[in-house]
């Protein structure tokens, strides 16, 4: 591995992505050279490749075939830069095959030439000695230069039941072939681990979202899959952000369901949520971001803002009924009044918003992200919530009253008395 340490930033005059690419693609023209290369990330948990897409099966020759049907559909998505396996059949390998019929007739066992073998090629103890009350192992290997080559096994010999030695030679037959160099697993499983980037422009979600298919689609049931590194990331933060979406809309229901006293109330507030998440899903479509931590963020924060001018609303709704005005008029009233309030929070918020677009220097690509999503988020939901919001209140708030309504039947009945 070679580690790039780049200029700082406002040292530099290319983008890291750019060069990072440029470098790849010139490293790659040097033949029987395949470089990949990758960026460090900011929140990542370590460094890797974007794509770390894991398939899983029973074994290992049919996941081969199952890693070439995979590789030859991704060469028609024009979002991968590069994807290779973890599973490959470079590796040379001496394959030793035993003449069973001649070593039987020799009264030599298959269990004896592969002791034999064990002892001379690689390392067997065969004894134990002690000195100064450490037992130490006699381990039994043939010299380096003994066992340099395959052609160093004629000079081994296995003894036979009649007490010759016969060479090893005249009971096995050598043979080269290109076998796997390393048998992964991933999760106990076997498994093979197609890697790579992406080009500009795609993201990662996409891309796996391609490999799904692929393997749904060309691959039998009994192919399963997994993440590792930055994939494996985007799909738990993907799938936790609608668990932390929930919880937040929990808590700020029931927050707002304490305050006023009623359950529909806080419905009504929580139109404006949807409409936010349009928004910014609308901003990261211009902008050409995607779906990732940092926009993720800023959707959960909408929540919040976005439900700020609901409750200017409501609120107000509710005080014009308490002082006496028809249900209607309450509705056009506080619309018309809570107008200005509702734009001038906007305006600061959008205004506050603009710094982080605007971002420039290291880490800028995360502000902007979160800028955009807050603009266009805010911005089209305070739009539609002058309408939505007395809309939905007119529809299904017929029937309640504000928290201070049941204070002055009260009072009233009091005074009457």
């Amino acid at each position: 591995a070679v580690v790039v340490s780049l200029a700082p930033w406002d040292e530099s005059d290319v983008d890291t992505e750019t060069l990072m690419r440029d470098l790849v693609g010139k490293w790659n023209e040097l033949p029987d050279l395949r470089v990949f290369a990758f960026m460090r990330q900011g929140l990542s948990r370590g460094a890797g490749q974007q794509i770390e897409f894991v398939i899983q099966g029973l074994d290992y020759d049919e996941l081969a075939e199952w890693r070439d049907i995979v590789l030859e559909k991704a060469e028609s998505y024009p979002g991968f830069a590069r994807l290779d396996s973890d599973l490959k059949e470079t590796q040379s390998q001496v394959i030793v095959d035993i003449d069973r019929d001649r070593a039987a007739a020799l009264g030599i066992s298959a269990q004896e030439v592969g002791q034999t073998l064990q002892t001379m090629m690689s390392e067997r103890e065969v004894s134990t000695y002690v000195v100064g009350g450490e037992e130490y192992a006699v381990m039994m290997q043939a010299r380096d230069e003994q066992r340099a080559s395959p052609d160093d096994l004629r000079n081994i010999f296995v003894r036979a039941n009649s007490g010759e030695l016969v060479p090893l030679s005249n009971l096995i037959s050598v043979r080269n072939e290109a076998g796997v160099a390393n048998l992964n697993r991933y999760n106990r499983l076997r498994a093979v681990t197609l890697s790579g980037s992406l080009e500009e422009g795609y993201s990662i979600g996409d891309a796996l979202k391609f490999l799904e298919d692929t393997v749904a689609n060309e691959l039998p049931d009994t192919a399963s899959i997994d993440y590792k590194g930055q994939s494996l990331e985007y799909k738990e933060s993907s799938s936790q952000i609608w668990l932390t979406f929930g919880i937040a809309m929990l808590v700020l229901f029931l927050v707002m369901a304490a305050q006023f006293e009623s359950f529909v109330h806080p419905l009504v507030i929580m139109v404006t949520v949807p409409l936010a998440i349009a928004g910014a899903l609308v901003g990261l479509h211009l902008s050409g971001s995607t779906l990732n931590i940092y926009s993720q963020i800023g959707i959960v924060m909408l929540i919040g803002i976005a439900a700020k001018n609901g409750i200017l609303i409501v609120e107000f709704i509710n005080q014009m009924r308490d002082l006496g005005h028809g249900f209607k008029e309450s509705i056009i009233g506080a619309a018309r009044i809570r107008l200005r309030p509702v734009m001038m929070t906007t305006i600061s918020t959008v205004m506050g918003s603009i710094p982080l677009i605007m971002a420039t220097g290291p880490g800028s690509e995360s502000r902007i992200v979160l800028g955009v999503v807050i603009f266009f988020g805010v911005s089209i939901a305070s739009v539609f919530t002058l309408f939505i919001v007395p809309m939905v209140y007119n529809l299904i708030a017929k029937n309640t009253g504000s928290p201070d309504s049941v204070a002055q039947e009260l009072q009233a009945m009091q005074a009457a008395t």
